[in-house]
């Protein structure tokens, strides 16, 4: 399909072979997650989803940090946090900003496409939070992970705190974030946050790309069933979760695509398979 890539403030993005990459674009300022940040990622995630432009989606960064989390700017700007006035104006205030920044590492989960995330260098604070919603998670020697929020006097609310305990030990969870100690890439990897180590960001990558394109010659519509059932069994019990995925097969199951990988792999070539869907509003528009 013709896809025309949007241009983005904070990001840049490239569509190739039924991958979509996805770079943080402001290396000067550490990749700091300005207000334009949080309005385009799920912008820009939602939409290469929606128009079915890719297979999988790919998010690495620019510069010596993958990100030094939140952008001051953020904490400063009149149009979306005021503590002035009524308390509880200000307090309702304050939650609707919150879901909104949520919303934003919310579309990394909720995007058919699966999402990996190659990280450099410091991932800190709203990176945190950022790459617990991907899929997949690879990082370069010289990274390293804080929850930074208890440092500064607050608690992390944009995903880190309900998502990591999924990813690695609990108790690891809460060491970290009771203190905001820095884990690096070696103890990242020994507690199963990232699947790979790489030796630098040109290495990794490469590597993060050749998973991306193991994943994209795969049926886009067995990947997105996969996405789907793993992360409705997270939030399920193995019982709602078995008759979800009985209900799934149900309607989605594809004898055509299983004889479609069948043949290919009788030929000894490359399965070739129908895109996805795009997504479309009600009635058209």
């Amino acid at each position: 399909m013709n896809y025309e890539i949007p241009t983005y403030e904070t990001l840049s993005i490239s569509i190739e072979s039924h991958i979509a990459h996805i770079q943080l674009n402001r290396p000067s300022e550490l990749n700091t997650m300005n207000v334009a940040f949080w309005r385009e990622l799920p912008v820009a995630v939602r939409d290469i989803d929606d128009e079915a432009a890719a297979r999988v989606i790919v998010i690495s960064s620019t510069g010596k940090h993958f990100t030094a989390g939140m952008d001051v700017s953020v904490f400063s700007n009149p149009n979306s946090l005021s503590f002035a006035g009524d308390r509880a104006r200000a307090a309702e205030n304050m939650r609707r900003t919150v879901l909104q920044l949520q919303d934003t590492f919310n579309a990394l989960e909720e995007v058919r496409l699966p999402v990996l995330v190659a990280i450099q260098g410091g991932c800190i604070g709203g990176g945190v939070d950022m790459i617990s919603a991907a899929d997949c998670r690879y990082c370069t020697e010289d990274a390293f992970f804080t929850i930074k929020e208890t440092e500064i006097g607050m608690t992390a609310d944009v995903g880190t705190l309900q998502r990591l305990p999924h990813l690695i030990p609990q108790g690891l969870v809460r060491e970290l974030a009771y203190t905001g100690r820095k884990m690096f890439a070696d103890e990242a990897k020994a507690a199963g946050l990232v699947n790979k180590v790489f030796a630098d960001q040109q290495a990794m990558l490469v590597g993060v790309m050749e998973i991306a394109a193991a994943i994209a010659k795969n049926s886009p519509l067995a990947v997105i069933g996969c996405k789907e059932m793993i992360n409705y069994t997270r939030d399920h019990t193995v019982a709602d979760s078995l008759d979800h995925m009985a209900t799934w097969q149900a309607g989605m199951f594809s004898p055509e695509e299983m004889m479609k990988s069948f043949a290919a792999k009788a030929q000894r070539v490359p399965a070739e398979f129908e895109e996805i869907a795009p997504v479309r509003p009600p009635l058209g528009g």
